[in-house]
């Protein structure tokens, strides 16, 4: 299983597809370790709606998620923290490795740094992420 990243425009009635990537599941605490996790897989969570919303189960989370428009320019800060991090401590994030070799730092960084650019370049792209 992978987690999908698209970057998407809408033009009229049609969708332009400018950006697609994808990246294992276990970096997942790699991600989060450089602060970067909701934004690259629940992005929905950054938004302030959400802080405040009680979800009385996943359905209603789900519901909420598909409801929320999120454009790459929301993310592009977060990304940039995280690769500079990521680039900073090598050695630190490398300890999360996958210990099965699916999914380890030196392909960790080269996604962030796709994706981040892709954000910059198309800043006003909606965001669609499958898990």
């Amino acid at each position: 299983m992978s987690l999908d990243v698209t970057l998407y425009r809408k033009i009229t009635k049609d969708v332009e597809f400018v950006f697609t990537s994808n990246i294992t599941h276990n970096l997942g605490e790699m991600a989060k370790k450089a602060g970067i996790y909701e934004a690259l897989w629940r992005p929905y969570q950054l938004k302030p709606d959400f802080k405040t919303k009680k979800f009385n189960n996943y359905d209603e989370e789900y519901d909420f998620e598909l409801k929320q428009e999120i454009r790459a320019s929301e993310i592009i800060p977060l990304l940039e923290k995280g690769l500079k991090d990521l680039k900073a401590r090598p050695d630190y994030f490398k300890q999360f490795n996958s210990s099965n070799g699916w999914g380890t730092y030196k392909h960790f960084v080269p996604f962030v740094e796709e994706y981040l650019n892709a954000c910059k370049e198309y800043p006003d792209a909606l965001i669609e992420v499958s898990r």
